[in-house]
């Protein structure tokens, strides 16, 4: 799959900013599954030795931090965020959490996918109603690498990208062969 060559569908509705971030949040997905697509269970739980961490922390995370992002940013919390990622998976992946080895306290490398994917579809089918001048309000609670949701709406992207080097990196600790 040539990431780089893709042509990401984009709603001609929607502002040419809002198109960016778009595109910027397809992207960095694209090249995360490319980073998870051939790993196995194992793979997913194993920890080098000079530090704690794993692709099933850094691939949760990555979800937690989409739904929070962007959904939550742009229209807070909604009942059906339920259905997307349980209170205990977010507390696992949210931000200042640190990993553990044990694969036992995780939810399996299948979960963490598809939790992945229901956040990354709920997205997709909202993101077309955020547009306008509500991108240009204050995100709350404040966060320190943006001030606006349009802010959290591209650091979605550029967040995620820092995680996929986090899982490359471990793959080649890994002793498997670079995809880029």
């Amino acid at each position: 799959m040539d990431i780089f060559a893709h042509d990401y569908p984009v709603s001609d509705s929607i502002s040419q900013r809002l198109q960016i971030a778009w595109r910027h949040i397809e992207f960095a997905r694209t090249y995360s599954r490319s980073l998870l697509e051939d790993l196995t269970d194992d793979e997913w739980f194993w920890t080098p030795e000079q530090l704690t961490t794993h692709i099933a922390w850094q691939a949760g995370h990555i979800a937690m931090s989409q739904y929070g992002l962007t959904l939550f940013f742009q229209r807070g919390r909604v009942s059906e965020d339920k259905q997307l990622m349980s209170g205990k998976f977010r507390k696992l992946f949210m931000r200042g959490t640190e990993p553990t080895s044990d694969p036992a306290g995780y939810p399996s490398p299948s979960e963490i996918k598809e939790t992945l994917e229901k956040i990354h579809l709920q997205m997709r089918a909202e993101i077309a109603t955020f547009d306008g001048d509500a991108l240009d309000e204050v995100a709350e609670p404040p966060h320190a690498g943006y001030a606006t949701r349009y802010g959290a709406l591209l650091f979605a992207g550029d967040h995620e990208m820092l995680h996929a080097g986090q899982i490359g990196m471990l793959r080649r600790l890994m002793g498997k062969a670079p995809l880029r």
